[in-house]
Formats: C-alpha cells, sequence, structure tokens
C-alpha cells in the first residue's frame, strides 16, 4: 500500500493523541526538531520521504493508525469529514 502523504494538520492531530510535544516525536523518530517545527508551522509544505516514513512509524508504534478517506479505525477516535472545517 502506498504511503499516505502527512500534513501539518494530521502530524499535530496524531501529537495530539499521544500527548507528545515536538521536541518527544524529534526524539521518537529521530527527525529533527527544527524539521519537525518548520513543518508543523508551514515554513516547509511537505517532508522527505524518509522524514515522513519515521515519523509516521515512531507514532504507530504507541498506537496511532494513520487513515486514508474510506478507510476505517480499528478503535475510537477522530476524523475529518470531506469538506470538514469550510
Amino acid at each position: 500500500m502506498e504511503q499516505m502523504l502527512l500534513t501539518k494538520e494530521i502530524t499535530k492531530a496524531a501529537r495530539g493523541l499521544l500527548e507528545w510535544s515536538a521536541p518527544k516525536l524529534s526524539a521518537a523518530s529521530g527527525v529533527p526538531l527544527d524539521t519537525i517545527k518548520s513543518f508543523e508551522s508551514g515554513r516547509t509544505k511537505t517532508l522527505s520521504a524518509e522524514n515522513q516514513d519515521r515519523i509516521q512509524k515512531a507514532m504507530e508504534l504507541e498506537g496511532v493508525q494513520f487513515l486514508e478517506a474510506g478507510h476505517i479505525a480499528t478503535g475510537n477516535g477522530v476524523s475529518m469529514a470531506d469538506g470538514g472545517g469550510e
């Protein structure tokens, strides 16, 4: 399955579920803190494939399930509906 594209909103929401600070995510993933802060602030629009993979895997190891449109969660959680927030 193709890796989903992480957005700053998805990354922040996943950190919130884990109650992780940006420094905690950096330590768990091995991605530099400045890279995470730059991405989450919008200064950087995308992450490298390697950094995205590291962030996603670190969070998945702690139980976060990343969902693409149409996929169903296996546990409790939240998801944005199409057009949400507009």
